[in-house]
């Protein structure tokens, strides 16, 4: 479909100029039909109230310009004497036996009247007059109401084009900003006086401008850290192969490097594919069940507790509820416990009670600066480390409803898992 273009203003010129040709309309065809029936009850008194005065003794020379009058006394009809100048007839008989009602309207010669009969027992008494009366007082009405409202109606033409030209450079202003908004040396500011529509939308325009610019930072530093990340085990399997080669190295032993370090890139790799696979998920339909958290933790502990020579306290309600799925809560302290493998000193404690969970390890508190955006991809932590662990834990419990938040302890640090708020 093709489109042609139009600009809001002259949009609205249209819009104006079709509701003055409605308006002319309405005033020139619709006004004028309306009035009719009020005109003509009108003018039916207009002819009545003459005929009151009327008896025997009828008067030729009863004359009004528009209203003539017509006697019928024991059949013999008398007029006045304008009779000629408002209708021309040759037959007054005919014109008489035409006015059968005690008041209407009849067309002669093609030209319409009206008239007013008063019957009484020996005469009939007639006013008849043409139309003349019914358009001049039409034509008063209108010509006293077209210029109010022809000209109330451009008063409101005028205001409404000003109040769309402003409109529309503030839409204007609105696509320049968007057609700009990757510019940074563009004028970004909101000069909007009126706090309407317009205004919210810039607004709204200006945060999205802002979130695109922190977006494109955290894109770029996330990059920057995952290729760091990755660098590290490649360069240290190329030194050992190229070591190799140049006979410097015992392959064997260099083997067994080169397999840490793969399996440090394929857990890297994995934890990068999971993390993207929740934020596919989020807004999936996730079935949430009741799980065994007992054994999910007892396997947990079991899994991690020959690692590190570290001591494990387990403290659980099993009064407690859990919701979930058994493969997000073994992901959740999966990466939650892998990270205590690197800090803990000598102890690690998890106490599940009260429908939440806290795992606790003794190690060095962490810096204020490094918990705000500790979920965040690739944030550098810790002795400068790079990971996608917490933020894995973050979404996952997330994906189930749940919350964490991290606390410095008086030694050591509590992860705190609680329902969340759905």
């Amino acid at each position: 479909m093709i489109y042609k273009k139009s600009k809001l203003g002259r949009q609205l010129l249209w819009l104006v100029g079709i509701a003055f040709m409605v308006l002319f309309l309405s005033l020139g065809v619709i006004l004028p039909k309306i009035l009719v029936p009020v005109l003509e009850s009108n003018i039916y008194r207009y002819l009545s109230e003459p005929l009151q005065v009327i008896d025997g003794n009828f008067d030729k020379k009863l004359i009004n310009t528009e209203v003539a009058y017509i006697y019928v006394l024991d059949g013999e009809i008398h007029t006045s004497d304008n009779l000629k100048s408002v209708i021309k007839t040759d037959n007054l008989e005919k014109l008489v036996q035409k006015m059968t009602k005690s008041h209407g309207k009849i067309i002669y010669n093609n030209e319409v009247y009206y008239y007013y009969v008063l019957n009484s027992e020996h005469n009939k008494k007639i006013a008849l007059s043409d139309d003349t009366y019914v358009n001049k007082i039409k034509a008063a009405i209108l010509s006293a109401i077209f210029p109010i409202v022809l000209g109330t109606f451009l008063l409101i033409g005028l205001i409404l084009v000003l109040w769309s030209s402003i409109v529309v450079r503030k839409i204007e202003k609105l696509k320049n900003k968007i057609d700009n908004i990757d510019n940074a040396n563009f004028n970004h500011k909101i000069d909007f006086e009126s706090d309407d529509e317009i205004r919210s939308l810039a607004l709204a325009i200006e945060d999205m401008r802002i979130s695109l610019i922190n977006q494109e930072k955290y894109r770029n530093q996330m990059y920057q850290n995952i290729s760091h990340d990755f660098k590290t085990p490649l360069t240290v399997i190329k030194s050992y192969i190229e070591a190799v080669d140049d006979n410097v190295e015992d392959a064997n032993e260099a083997l067994k490097v080169i397999k840490q370090q793969t399996e440090k890139l394929e857990q890297k790799v994995h934890s990068l594919l999971y993390l993207n696979k929740l934020d596919y998920l989020k807004d999936a339909k996730i079935e949430i069940v009741p799980v065994d958290m007992t054994s999910i933790i007892n396997e947990e502990v079991n899994k991690f507790k020959f690692v590190k020579d570290l001591k494990f306290i387990v403290d659980i309600d099993k009064k407690s509820k859990y919701f979930g799925t058994t493969e997000h809560w073994e992901t959740i302290l999966d990466n939650i416990l892998s990270n205590f493998m690197r800090y803990a000193k000598t102890t690690i404690k998890i106490t599940a009670k009260q429908n939440k969970i806290i795992l606790y390890n003794d190690g060095e508190n962490i810096a204020d600066d490094l918990l705000e955006g500790i979920f965040t991809p690739f944030r550098k932590g810790i002795k400068g480390e790079f990971g996608l662990g917490l933020s894995i834990v973050k979404k996952t419990l997330n994906l189930i409803d749940y919350d964490i938040t991290i606390k410095n302890q008086k030694r050591g640090v509590a992860f705190i898992i609680t329902k969340g708020t759905k």
